[in-house]
C-alpha cells in the first residue's frame, strides 16, 4: 500500500472542502483532498445549487417569452421540455468543473478519487470498491462530505416516476402533473420551476406555512405567487405512503386524503454523508440525521478533526459551507484570521426569488424591540418597470429610536443580489449602521438598488 504524508487531508471537494483546501494551501500547508465522485465540485455543482439555478434561469426566460406581448410578433407561446431546458444546465456545470479543477492544480493540491475511510484518527485509506491501495497520513483532517436527500425506507426510489432532489435531474420527460412532498427551500424552488414549465404542481407540506424562518409577509407572497402559477399548496399534511404504477403515482396522507400525479418528488429533509467514513474506528458518533457536532472552531470531539458544510447541519448553504471551510483552515494555519460563520443571508431561488438577512418582524415583536418598517414596491421602481419585473418588494426593519438596521427582506427579481447592499451597511459599527445611509447616499438611476432609498424614506415618514 502506498503511503503519503500531508499536513491536512480534506474529505470532500464541494464548496466546504474547496474553501478549506484553498485556504490551507495558500497558507503554506501541504494539502490532499479525497473525493468519491470522478469530477470536482460536489453536490452543489452537479445535483444541487448550480443545475437547479441554471434550470430556473432557463424557465424564467421561457416565462418571459410566453408572457411578454413584444414576443407575440415572433410567434405563438411555446412549450418547452424539461430535458431541453436541462441541456442548458449541463453547459454551466462543465464550466464550473473546469474552473474548479484548475484551482486545485494551480495550488498544488493532491486530489485522490475514491471513498475515504478512517483507519485511525490520523490515517485515511482511499478505497476503490472494496480495495484500498492508498493510505494518507495527516496531522489534521477536515470532514466536508456534504449531505444527501433523506430517503424513507417505504418509498421505492428506483421507480421511474419517483424522484428525490438528486435524481430529479435525470427526469427524461415533462410530466403534466407532479406531487412535491416537502416545502422547504428545495421543494419550493422545484415547485416554481415546474409550474413555470406549465406543469400542475401539488405542493404538500407538513408545516403550517411555507418557509417559516422567513418574514411572514415574504412567506405569504411566495404562497400567493405559487398559487397564481397554478400550484396547489396543502399545509399540515403528513405523508403516509406512495404507490406507483406505469401510469401514475398515488400519495396517501395520514389524514386519509389521496393525490395522484404523473411524477412524485420527495423533498423532505437531507442527511449528512457520514455513513461510510468508518467513524466508529475513531469514536466519532453522528446524530440521527448523520450530522456531526462541532464547537465554535468547527472541531469535532477530536480536536484535530474538523467538520464543515452540510455535514454539520445549519445553514446548509453553499455560500456558508465555503466560508466554514476557509474558517477551519484558518484555525489550522493562521488562527488570527479565524471567523465564525454566523451572519448568513438566505438566498432562495424560487420565481420570483427571495433573500433576507437579520431579524424578522415576528422575532422583533417577540423580543419587544421597538421597530418600524420601510417598504419599496418594485412596481414603482423605474428599473423594474423597464425590465418588466414589477413583482416584489424590499422591506427594511429598523429601530424606531436609533434607526439601526435590524433586518432586510427582499422578494422579487434579483433579490439575492439586492440584499447584499443592506448586508454591507448592517455590518458597519455604530453610526454607520443606520437608515440614514440610504437617504444620504446617491444611487444610480434607474437601478434596483434605488429601492433602498425609496424604502428608507418610506420608513422615516412613518416616524
Amino acid at each position: 500500500m502506498a503511503d503519503y504524508h500531508y499536513d491536512v487531508v480534506i474529505i470532500g471537494a464541494g464548496p466546504a472542502g474547496e474553501g478549506a483546501a484553498m485556504n490551507a494551501a495558500k497558507k503554506g500547508k501541504k494539502v490532499a483532498v479525497v473525493e468519491d465522485k470522478s469530477m470536482l465540485g460536489g453536490n452543489c455543482t452537479h445535483w444541487g445549487t448550480i443545475p437547479s439555478k441554471a434550470l430556473r434561469h432557463a424557465v424564467k426566460q421561457i416565462i418571459q417569452f410566453n408572457t411578454n406581448p413584444m414576443f407575440r410578433e415572433i410567434g405563438e407561446p411555446r412549450w418547452f421540455s424539461f430535458q431541453g431546458v436541462l441541456k442548458n444546465a449541463e453547459r454551466v456545470i462543465a464550466k464550473q468543473v473546469k474552473l474548479r479543477t484548475e484551482f486545485y492544480g494551480r495550488n498544488r493540491i493532491s486530489v485522490y478519487t475514491g471513498m475515504a475511510k478512517f483507519a485511525d484518527d490520523h490515517t485515511i485509506d482511499v478505497y476503490h470498491g472494496s480495495q484500498s491501495n492508498t493510505r494518507l497520513h495527516a496531522k489534521e483532517i477536515v470532514i466536508a462530505t456534504g449531505s444527501s436527500p433523506w430517503r424513507p425506507k417505504n418509498i421505492d426510489f428506483n421507480h421511474p416516476r419517483i424522484y428525490d432532489s438528486d435524481t430529479v435531474l435525470e427526469l427524461d420527460h415533462t410530466p403534466r402533473t407532479i406531487i412535491i412532498y416537502g416545502a422547504g427551500v428545495i421543494g419550493c424552488e422545484y415547485a416554481s420551476i415546474f409550474s413555470g414549465l406549465g406543469v400542475k404542481v401539488d405542493l404538500i407540506h407538513p408545516g403550517d406555512r411555507l418557509l417559516n424562518f422567513l418574514d411572514d409577509e415574504i412567506s405569504d407572497a411566495l404562497s400567493y405567487h405559487l398559487r397564481d402559477k397554478g400550484a396547489l399548496i396543502r399545509h399540515t399534511e403528513q405523508f403516509e405512503s406512495v404507490e406507483a404504477n406505469d401510469r401514475y403515482v398515488t400519495m396517501t396522507m395520514t389524514s386519509g386524503k389521496k393525490v395522484k400525479a404523473d411524477a412524485f418528488l420527495w423533498a423532505a429533509g437531507r442527511t449528512g454523508n457520514t455513513e461510510h467514513l468508518g467513524l466508529e474506528a475513531i469514536g466519532l458518533k453522528p446524530n440521527s440525521r448523520g450530522q456531526l457536532d462541532v464547537d465554535g472552531e468547527y472541531r469535532t470531539a477530536l480536536s484535530h478533526i474538523y467538520a464543515v458544510g452540510d455535514v454539520i447541519g445549519w445553514p446548509s448553504l453553499a455560500s456558508a459551507a465555503y466560508d466554514q471551510g476557509r474558517a477551519a483552515a484558518a484555525i489550522i494555519a493562521s488562527p488570527e484570521d479565524f471567523r465564525y460563520v454566523d451572519s448568513v443571508p438566505t438566498g432562495i431561488y424560487t420565481i420570483p426569488e427571495i433573500s433576507s438577512i437579520g431579524k424578522t418582524e415576528r422575532q422583533l415583536t417577540e423580543e419587544k424591540v421597538p421597530y418600524e418598517v420601510g417598504q419599496a414596491f418594485f412596481k414603482n421602481i423605474a428599473r423594474a418597470q423597464i425590465t418588466g419585473e414589477g413583482v416584489g418588494m424590499l422591506k427594511i426593519l429598523f429601530h424606531r429610536q436609533t434607526l439601526e438596521l435590524l433586518g432586510i427582506h427582499c422578494f422579487g427579481d434579483q433579490a439575492a443580489e439586492i440584499v447584499h447592499i443592506g448586508q454591507a451597511i448592517m455590518q458597519q459599527k455604530g453610526e454607520g449602521n443606520t437608515l440614514r445611509y440610504f437617504v444620504n447616499t446617491t444611487f444610480n438611476y434607474p437601478t434596483m438598488a434605488e429601492a433602498y432609498r425609496v424604502a428608507a424614506l418610506n420608513g422615516l415618514n412613518r416616524l
